[in-house]
């Protein structure tokens, strides 16, 4: 009997030490668990999104500008340096920015009078930031401008910008030389080495029925794009890219004596046409809103293409007061078009060399198109300054 009694207290003991170990251990995973679920919250807590995309982003544009940085350093050593193209990707990142929302509230904050305490201040801090020189405008005074968009449409003493006559075709606008040369295969160079296609950049070239065809095409092979610009034997096509720095005078003016048959408008993306980001993207005079006007000069095709960019979605043409741009809704890859020369008349809108033609709402980009003879050479350097009325070439 005793014997049994210490057998069946033996397996009680084992079986109750079990049962604790077995309590105990599923007391400790479910501490574990809530110590975990606790942690995994202070980590949710911890984590917030807007910093870390702030944080990420900010180290992806540091990468990017350090890289810019190394390639200045190599240029200044005499170093070609090779475009950084974006990709695909990338290029969809910054058209989905709404630039073009950012750029009609820019646009009215521009409208909004100053009090006159405040001008000053203001526009010193412009006149400082971005080097604008005020002994060129015509009305020094500061005071005088109510708001913004006076002050970036000034007007200059007629003396301080002579037009040059000697020469055909002269600068339309103060600002900087971004690129020029002869067109090739269709490809027009935006910098060097980053170029955009001809056709996209002007569309059908339905309107050219408007102008004059001296030279004779095969029926069967009426030949590329750019061969269809070409209204002259002997000639070829030209282009020039001028961009305007915030800090430049903003209106821009006939390049030279002209006949303006017809406008297309092309609504798009307001991206930024500063030179870093012209070698960045591929392509970016295409996917920007854009005005192309285009008619005929002495030697055959002539256009001049208003570009529009980060906070300038306002081009305006001083003839043309149907032009409405930075529309709020537009369909991608359409355009308008409007004949100014009508059925009868063909003359269209004459325009003389250095006459006043349009206005930027802050800086932007324009590209000229001629035709010219093959002996028409460029008297520029690219990158440098140049102001309204120089010359561009000579023949």
């Amino acid at each position: 009997m005793a014997a049994l009694v210490r057998v069946f207290t033996t397996r009680l003991a084992r079986t109750g030490k079990n049962s604790f170990l077995q309590h105990s251990g599923f007391g400790v995973r479910r501490s574990q668990q809530r110590l975990f679920s606790k942690g995994f919250l202070g980590l949710q807590a911890r984590v917030r999104p807007l910093p870390l995309l702030i944080a990420t982003g900010g180290g992806y544009v540091g990468y990017n500008q350090y890289g810019h940085y190394k390639d200045r350093q190599l240029e200044k050593l005499g170093i070609e340096v090779q475009p950084r193209i974006a990709n695909g990707f990338q290029v969809t990142i910054y058209k989905s920015i709404p630039t073009r929302l950012l750029s009609r509230a820019w646009g009215r904050l521009n409208q909004v009078d100053l009090p006159t305490w405040l001008r000053k201040p203001i526009f010193r801090l412009y006149i400082w930031t971005f080097g604008v020189n005020m002994k060129e405008a015509a009305i020094e005074d500061l005071q005088h401008y109510r708001n913004l968009g006076e002050f970036f449409r000034r007007k200059l003493k007629p003396q301080v910008r002579p037009v040059c006559d000697s020469h055909c075709v002269i600068s339309p606008a103060d600002g900087k030389i971004l690129h020029f040369g002869r067109v090739k295969n269709c490809e027009v160079e935006q910098v060097k080495g980053v170029t955009y296609s001809l056709e996209t950049f002007l569309g059908p070239h339905n309107w050219t029925e408007n102008l004059p065809a001296n030279r004779s095409l095969d029926e069967d092979d009426p030949g590329t794009y750019q061969d269809a610009l070409v209204t002259k034997e002997g000639n070829e096509l030209f282009h020039c890219v001028v961009y305007l720095a915030p800090g430049d005078y903003h209106c821009f003016h006939s390049p030279t004596d002209w006949r303006v048959a017809h406008r297309r408008h092309f609504p798009g993306s307001l991206m930024s046409v500063n030179p870093g980001v012209a070698r960045w993207i591929k392509e970016l005079f295409c996917h920007n809103e854009r005005v192309v006007l285009s008619g005929e000069w002495t030697h055959g095709f002539f256009s001049l293409t208003a570009v529009g960019a980060t906070n300038v979605g306002s081009i305006r043409i001083y003839f043309d007061k149907e032009l409405r741009t930075n529309n709020p809704r537009y369909n991608k890859g359409s355009f308008n078009d409007f004949k100014y020369a009508s059925n009868n008349s063909q003359e269209g809108v004459s325009m003389r060399k250095g006459e006043h033609l349009g206005e930027f709402n802050l800086g932007s980009t324009i590209v000229l198109l001629f035709e010219a003879p093959r002996d028409f050479t460029f008297n520029l350097k690219a990158g440098q300054k140049i102001h309204f009325g120089e010359p561009l070439g000579t023949m």
